[in-house]
Parts: structure tokens; sequence; C-alpha cells
């Protein structure tokens, strides 16, 4: 085994015992692992946090430079945290605070591939038929994608929802172009390629019902369960959401993560300054609680897929 396999079975370690490395832990384990075992030393390092009553979050060079000096087995630290509990609270001090933000990612090089550049099979002009085209395909794909499921392959049209008699239990797939909401109930406006129709969520749907349908934003392609009242107003019954069949995950040999967003539009009247100043902080490990944080600090990359402004 290599010595960056060494050290990358490590950090595998001591992010599956909810633990990170700071930096300069992380590179007192790379000068080391010619000689040493990182994965072992990260073992004790570990098994002697989970018997202190003050458990850190990341573990520094200082208490795996303590294990290298003294290699004892587990029975004899946890002999000497019960005899030594003064020093211990020192050197737990010394490893962390968990008001410190060590950015965990920053460890690792950047690693960009141009794999493709779209920029030439771009063709949309701006005008108002490319914008309606860009829907039109958009609305297909993900009705496609719905129609696989079982439960929704035989989905209507809106139109023949319209005129199905009064109390007839049917799905639909339409796109979102109004929402509005209240406390007593939620009317969505959906359409397809052939006619549009109002939708109502009453507030006594089933609980899990009513908060999908408040998570529910315009432009949202989805197929509703829906029961036909005597007038054109179809009462929601389900809300299923497009989703695809669950692959094998493929993981990077190093725990980095990648923001991907979009549409920010910066600049323009819609802009939502204070959403997209929390965003920067949380980056920056000055925004939310010790779990965002931590997840913040795994940041490497930040995709931003368009409408910057």
């Amino acid at each position: 085994m290599s010595e960056m396999e060494k050290l990358q079975k490590a950090v595998r370690l001591t992010i599956s015992a909810g633990y990170q490395l700071d930096k300069e832990a992380f590179e007192f384990l790379s000068s080391i692992a010619i000689t040493e075992d990182p994965t072992e030393i990260v073992s004790k390092a570990i098994r002697k946090i989970e018997e202190a009553e003050e458990k850190p979050l990341f573990i520094g060079r200082p208490l795996l430079e303590e294990l290298i000096k003294k290699p004892e087995p587990a029975k004899e630290i946890d002999a000497q945290l019960t005899e030594e509990k003064p020093k211990e609270a020192t050197v737990l001090t010394q490893i962390t605070s968990k008001k410190v933000f060590h950015p965990y990612a920053k460890n690792f090089e950047s690693k960009i591939k141009v794999v493709e550049n779209p920029a030439d099979k771009l063709t949309s002009s701006g005008t108002i038929e490319d914008y309606l085209e860009y829907f039109r395909d958009r609305f297909k794909r993900i009705e496609r994608l719905l129609r696989q499921r079982i439960d929704v392959k035989s989905a209507t049209s809106i139109l023949e929802a319209l005129k199905a008699p009064a109390n007839t239990r049917l799905k639909i797939i339409g796109m979102i172009t109004d929402k509005r909401e209240s406390k007593q109930r939620i009317l969505l406006t959906v359409e397809d390629f052939q006619a549009n129709a109002t939708v109502l969520v009453p507030r006594n749907s089933p609980q899990e019902l009513f908060k999908k349908a408040q998570l529910l934003l315009p432009d949202q392609i989805i197929c509703l369960s829906v029961r036909k009242t005597r007038s054109k107003l179809l009462i929601v019954e389900d809300i299923i959401l497009p989703d695809v069949a669950p692959r094998p995950q493929h993981k990077a040999a190093v725990p980095v993560y990648a923001v991907l967003t979009s549409d920010m539009h910066v600049g323009s009247a819609k802009f939502q300054r204070d959403a997209f100043n929390r965003f920067v902080l949380w980056l920056n490990g000055k925004y939310g609680n010790e779990r965002m944080k931590e997840i913040a600090s795994h940041v490497k990359y930040v995709l931003i897929a368009g409408d910057i402004v």
C-alpha cells in the first residue's frame, strides 16, 4: 500500500468515526506515512478521544505526536486518562476549539478537467420562441421520466381531466404556473400542452401531503393524483415528484464536496441579497450550526450553472 493510500485510509477512518483532521494533523500524518501507519495512529487517537468527556470535532497534531512518542495499548491509554485527567484536558484544549473553523478541503489540490465545452452548441438567440421551445423540451423530458413509474403510466391530459364526471379520480401531469397559499388552502395552476386547470390542496389534507405542497415551486413539473369536482376545480389527493432509480455511488478517494448552484441574478430587482450573503458566510464557516460548518469545511468546488447576473 502506497503512502497516499495509507493516508486516504486514515482520513476515511477519521470521518467514519465522526471526526476530522485539522491541517497540521494531516500534514503530520503525511510526513510520517513512510515509517508509520497513519490508520493505526488515528485509531489510537479516536480511542483516546472517545474516553474523554469533551469530544472535539477536529483531531489535532499535538495528540498524534503524543501517541507517536508513547505507543500504548488501548487499556494502558484508558488507565493513563484516569490517572492524568488534568493533562488530558490540556491536550484536548490544544486539539481544537469548536468555534474555530478549519477548511478541511484546503488540504487537497484542486483537480479540474474540462471534458467538453458546450459553447459552440448553444444556438438560442434569447427570443420568446426559444424560451417556449426550452420549456416544451423540458416538459417532455420530465413527463417521460414520470411515466416510467407504474402508478403514473395511466396519467391523462388536463383537458381530459376537466371533462371527466364529478368524483372521478385520475392523474394528470402539468407544470406549475401559479401558486397561492393561505392558512386554509394551497391553490395551484397547472398546465400542459392542451389546457390549464386550478387544483386545490385543502388544509385538512394529510399533513405529509400539505407539507409537500408547501414546498412546490413555480415551473416545477409534477404528477397530481386528483378528484374531479362538479366544477372545473380539481382536488389534490397525492403529489408525485419526478425521480430516478437509485444507482451505485461512486465516491471520490478524497472526501471533498462540490456545491452546484445557478440563477443568482446578482444586480436584478429580485436578487436575494440576504440569502446570497448567508451562502457566502456558510462557505467561510461563519454561518450555521456545527454540522453545517462541518459540511462547509469539505467544500472544495462551487459550480455556477448560469445566470450569475
